[in-house]
């Protein structure tokens, strides 16, 4: 069950960082003004990543390993649920942080706040994926 632990623990950091993104970086980021937001979330959406996207999969490794350890499907579902962030982000969020990433902070405006505004939201569902692996892995890990 070691693992099974361990599953839990990547998952709970991976949802407390994505909270954390969502009630504290960026409303602050959103307090700036436009030019000095889209250049704070560059540096800060390559280091989240950075960090995200190892935590995602670790945990997945890990409740993969819990449920090939005890054979608890619950495992599984949550593994499953932290491999969707993923596809996810490449497919939902991709698109906006190429967008992001690409504009020039001279031009930043109404538009680039709009798409910081969108990544918000999208990201928001990572927040939820997070929360639902480490809920799962808890209860697994009780029964």
């Amino acid at each position: 069950m070691f693992a099974g632990q361990l599953a839990l623990i990547v998952a709970a950091l991976f949802a407390g960082a994505a909270l954390y993104v969502n009630i504290a970086e960026q409303p602050a980021r959103l307090s700036l003004d436009d030019r000095a937001a889209l250049i704070q979330w560059k540096p800060a959406y390559k280091r989240g990543f950075a960090m995200q996207a190892p935590l995602a999969i670790i945990g997945f490794l890990l409740g993969l390993a819990a449920w090939w350890q005890t054979g608890d499907w619950a495992w599984l579902l949550g593994a499953a649920l932290l491999l969707v962030n993923s596809p996810y982000t490449l497919l939902g969020i991709m698109p906006t942080n190429r967008i992001l990433m690409a504009a020039e902070p001279a031009s930043a405006g109404p538009n680039s706040r709009a798409l910081l505004e969108k990544w918000a939201a999208l990201h928001a569902v990572r927040t939820a994926l997070g929360f639902a692996a480490t809920l799962v892995f808890l209860w697994a890990s009780m029964t």
